[in-house]
């Protein structure tokens, strides 16, 4: 496309139109988390309706988890093939097309009443969410400069964080006065259908086709060689998976991945059954205070992006290192609570290990994503490092719910520490690793 010339106020009009793109796409993406954070929400209440059906407590639990790792499992499968057809289909088509599927299953799940078509329907639900997240990478490689993505993908990761705890809480509100699991599933899908809307009349593609400049993309890029401007790739899928699979660090941030993937989902799909069993909340209270997790997680994202363009090259692996130190001590600590003690303080521990976490593992499948992937790569790149992690996040269903179930939530909380002090050897390597050159150290200015 040529682009065309324009006149003074061009970085007002610019400015306006990126910041209608991130509202579109945060607004979009926390849509997606209502389609998610339903069956967290609702897990109790399934568990209940299995268990009045003649299946035991543990057992239905057990069961649950089953479908939670299948649907996991499905989702990074997504993340390995779906997503990265955001980098050859363009960024709008895959997360509009992942709002479409989302809906549909999610209505499937809630017309569903045995264990085998819950498997199926979550399953179908969390393949076709998997496009979501690389076609908002796709579509913010192509509307910002590198030198702001840790700010603009803090602001979008946050959408994630802001759909999951208010899903908990609107959803958990609905329990509280009645409301079956049912219902929660076809209100989460209403509100998905309204993002639906909002994002394919308004969202578009790239600033180059409204006649802005092309986007610059981070020169430390694996495809810098081939001087990525952000234009289409050429060469096939092939073109653009070799560069990447041949990166050291990427792989080393594909682990991290697995790490922190496996953490979080734990916390997103148990902290309800948790809080409830554990603890010894009302279903309605532990579905509320379940959204102190990805609600200070928010303000974590915030802070962790801000901090990542202000640092340098390597600012994000120094956040990364400081997050996951805080989280792996909460962890511990949550290790030694016993059974009935302060909800105050398991809630409060709860926050601190999503203050920890939740901004450095906003970073792998976003900023970092862009800065190896640059405009050329980056939803192939997001596909690879979310898609590896969620490998780990399988875990988090079936054999977390058994760790649970067999030892207690103590040795469970123990086994997250271990997996978070690893991830602190990880972004310790990482950070030696990233000796970057001082003519790219020089390219990194203020946020555009």
């Amino acid at each position: 496309m040529t682009v065309v010339a324009v006149d003074a106020s061009a970085p007002r009009q610019l400015a306006r139109r990126q910041a209608t793109t991130v509202a579109l796409l945060f607004l979009g993406y926390a849509g997606y988390y209502f389609c998610r954070a339903n069956l967290s929400v609702g897990l109790p209440l399934i568990v209940d309706e299995l268990r009045a059906r003649g299946i035991d407590a543990g057992a239905a639990r057990i069961a649950m988890g089953t479908v939670v790792s299948f649907g996991v499992f499905a989702y990074a499968v997504g993340k390995l093939t779906l997503a990265g057809i955001a980098d050859f289909t363009g960024g709008k088509r895959s997360f509009v097309g992942g709002m479409i599927g989302a809906i549909a299953f999610t209505l499937l799940f809630t017309a569903s009443g045995t264990l085998p078509l819950f498997t199926i329907a979550w399953i179908g639900n969390r393949f076709v969410q998997s496009a979501g997240w690389a076609g908002l990478v796709k579509v913010a490689s192509r509307w910002f400069d590198f030198s702001s993505y840790g700010t603009v993908m803090a602001i979008l990761s946050v959408s994630y964080l802001v759909g999951d705890a208010a899903a908990r809480q609107i959803l958990g509100g609905m329990i509280a006065v009645g409301v079956g699991w049912r219902a929660l599933f076809v209100f989460a899908a209403a509100f998905l259908a309204a993002m639906l809307v909002l994002n394919a009349v308004f969202l578009r593609e790239s600033r180059a086709d409204l006649g802005f400049a092309r986007a610059r993309v981070n020169p430390i890029n694996v495809f810098r060689g081939g001087a990525d401007d952000g234009a289409e790739p050429g060469g096939g899928a092939l073109a653009v998976l070799r560069p990447l699979a041949s990166s050291p660090q990427l792989w080393l941030i594909c682990a991290l991945s697995l790490g922190t993937t496996l953490i979080r989902e734990t916390f997103n799909t148990w902290t309800p059954t948790y809080f409830s069993g554990f603890v010894g909340m009302s279903d309605a209270r532990s579905a509320f205070w379940s959204s102190v997790f990805p609600a200070v997680g928010a303000a974590s994202v915030l802070i962790t992006g801000w901090l990542s363009d202000r640092f340098g090259p390597r600012g994000r692996a120094v956040v990364m290192l400081a997050g996951l130190s805080i989280a792996t001590v909460a962890l511990i600590a949550l290790g030694n609570v016993v059974q009935g003690a302060s909800p105050a303080a398991t809630v409060g521990l709860t926050g601190i290990v999503a203050m920890g976490l939740i901004g450095p593992y906003s970073c792998l499948a976003g900023a970092m994503a862009m800065d190896f992937g640059g405009a050329r790569g980056g939803a192939v790149s997001s596909g690879l490092i979310d898609g590896v992690g969620y490998l780990g996040g399988v875990l988090a269903g079936d054999a977390m719910a058994r760790i649970s179930v067999a030892f207690g939530w103590q040795r469970a909380f123990m086994v997250l520490a271990t997996v978070s002090f690893g991830a602190v050897l990880g972004a310790a390597i990482l950070f030696r690793s990233q000796r970057t050159c001082q003519t790219h150290c020089s390219e990194y200015g203020s946020p555009r």
